[in-house]
């Protein structure tokens, strides 16, 4: 029997990725992908695209979006919406004041960025370029790619302890109760992204799932690039204990280089299609709530 894959963790040029909604379809086509979900960061634009190229390659799309919360000790944890009304007003009207900030942000970082290369004595970066490569929504490594081009870094990691970490500007952030609020309001379900990314101490993390799953948390991405076989295993048990969906994707952006595939996270990480079945039992769950 053939086995049968997804990928419920994407991003397109609507916030920090290299590629269009459309491209990104494409490409999960290509690899043979029965479902995907496009996970943007606080953005949803390219839900309804995603869904339209879907329908023409016979992909099922899932709406989603990736939230940048916070709770507790937590900052920049991020929570995952799925199955939501994509066209929801109030939604769209949390987001928008939320890209707005970004926008700003994005700005005052690259006029910082460009602040330190001139006292380097180095020509600054043009706006335009950062916004050219961006093709959507700015992000940081978008400005991190620009710094390549220009030839004063040579990869990511550089551009990042050179330049973006010393010239950052504080996001805000999702209280994390607000955003399960805000993603059940809007009849979607929501899944804590990349656990060890929050926390890779085992008790602290199980605290931190109980605490959430009080504030309504429906799912765990056990699958996902920070964790190995042992950990997913873990992480697989850890949602169970509290009935909650599991979930996985590659937090794929299309940056060059990168191991990322659409339909394949680190160490070729694969994503089964029960994740899929999951998310449509609890959505169909919360609905008859």
């Amino acid at each position: 029997m053939k086995a049968e894959y997804v990928d419920l963790h994407l991003h397109s040029t609507c916030s920090d990725g290299y590629l269009s909604p459309e491209e990104v379809v494409g490409l999960a086509e290509k690899g043979g992908l029965l479902a995907i979900a496009l996970a943007d960061h606080d953005n949803i634009d390219g839900i309804g695209r995603a869904i339209q190229a879907g329908a023409e390659s016979g992909i099922e799309v899932v709406a989603a979006v990736e939230l940048s919360s916070q709770w507790l000790e937590y900052t920049d944890m991020h929570l995952l919406g799925y199955g939501f009304d994509y066209q929801d007003p109030y939604l769209i009207r949390a987001l928008v004041e939320f890209q707005e900030f970004r926008a700003t942000r994005n700005r005052q970082i690259v006029e910082r960025v460009n602040q330190k290369l001139i006292a380097e004595k180095r020509l600054p970066i043009d706006p335009d370029v950062v916004r050219q490569l961006a093709g959507g929504t700015i992000g940081r490594p978008h400005i991190a790619l620009a710094l390549r081009q220009a030839g004063y870094v040579n990869n990511n990691d550089e551009a990042f302890t050179r330049y973006l970490v010393p010239c950052n500007v504080p996001k805000h952030y999702f209280p994390a109760d607000e955003a399960i609020k805000l993603i059940h309001g809007s009849g979607g379900i929501v899944v804590l992204a990349h656990p060890p990314y929050v926390t890779r101490d085992r008790h602290k993390l199980e605290v931190l799932v109980a605490g959430l799953v009080d504030l309504g948390l429906d799912g765990i991405e056990a699958y996902n690039n920070g964790s190995g076989l042992e950990d997913t295993d873990w992480l697989i048990k850890l949602a169970r204990r509290h009935n909650l969906v599991v979930t996985g994707g590659s937090d794929f952006h299309g940056d060059s280089g990168s191991i990322i595939e659409v339909g394949k996270g680190a160490r070729g990480m694969r994503f089964p299609y029960s994740c899929v079945e999951e998310i449509r039992v609890a959505l169909g769950q919360y609905r008859c709530r």
